[in-house]
């Protein structure tokens, strides 16, 4: 059964973020939600190396607590990763504004941090994603920047996540909401020109058609190369990204690209 925020990646998808599905997302959670009246931040208090290390914890949970400990996860590159379609528990006890279930009501989005001052600033490529991404979010549930929490504020005294500050990260939401921020491409069009001038390959996904898609089709080792970017396609492009430790966005890429091996 799948659960009420499936609405999710196509909202990310639309702004031109990059969302890698975790698989099961959609059935995943501890009960349904309720009505979503805001979105909560989170870091995750991860190692210090790896693009999304925390993930695994995030879909499983820990001893004292069973995942899923929330509903997306935000890598350090800017990838957006959908870990659960239903309630998690990411909010514990608190209160913000007179809301007390934090869980029920609250999108929970664990940023991928180690929450101490040697990781600030975070990287500007996941913070324009952090913005980007939460007023998608907002402006889908009907809710304003105002209804961007962090941890640290619905539980004050007992959480600290994020460590920058909620009225400045606020101001830049509304901003992105109001029209007055452009979304910054987080995937390169295409791979650079070649020592020669010549253009490098395009990045591809779900949709696109051509010569290129045959020859990624041909490298995936697919029996049918059709030069048509469906989903069985984007099936394999995911399987052969989580192999070679890449974000499994189904997204062809210069990462991709370089990956690849030689079609036969």
């Amino acid at each position: 059964m799948a659960f009420a925020l499936t609405w999710m990646p196509g909202v990310l998808l639309e702004v031109g973020l990059r969302v890698a599905e975790v698989p099961g997302w959609q059935a995943r959670g501890h009960a349904e939600m309720g009505p979503v009246r805001g979105v909560m931040i989170h870091h995750t208090v991860g190692p210090a190396n790896g693009n999304m290390p925390s993930l695994n914890t995030l879909v499983r949970g820990r001893s004292d607590l069973p995942g899923p400990l929330a509903h997306l996860g935000l890598a350090r590159d800017g990838a957006w990763y959908l870990i659960a379609a239903g309630l998690a528990y990411h909010a514990g006890k608190g209160s913000w504004r007179g809301l007390t279930a934090g869980n029920t009501h609250f999108i929970g989005i664990e940023c991928e941090n180690t929450g101490t001052a040697a990781d600030m600033p975070w990287p500007e490529i996941q913070m324009n994603a952090l913005r980007q991404g939460v007023a998608a979010l907002l402006r889908h549930a009907g809710c304003d920047a105002d209804a961007c929490i962090g941890h640290k504020e619905f539980a004050p005294g007992r959480k600290v996540d994020p460590l920058f500050d909620m009225a400045d990260f606020r101001r830049s939401v509304q901003a992105v909401m109001a029209g007055g921020v452009p979304a910054l491409p987080l995937v390169p069009a295409a791979e650079p020109l070649t020592a020669a001038g010549q253009a490098g390959r395009p990045t591809l996904l779900r949709g696109s058609a051509g010569p290129f898609v045959m020859e990624l089709q041909r490298r995936l080792g697919l029996s049918q190369a059709d030069g048509i970017f469906g989903p069985m396609t984007e099936a394999a492009v995911r399987r052969f990204q989580r192999l070679h430790q890449l974000v499994p966005d189904g997204i062809v890429g210069p990462k991709s690209w370089a990956q690849l091996p030689a079609a036969d």
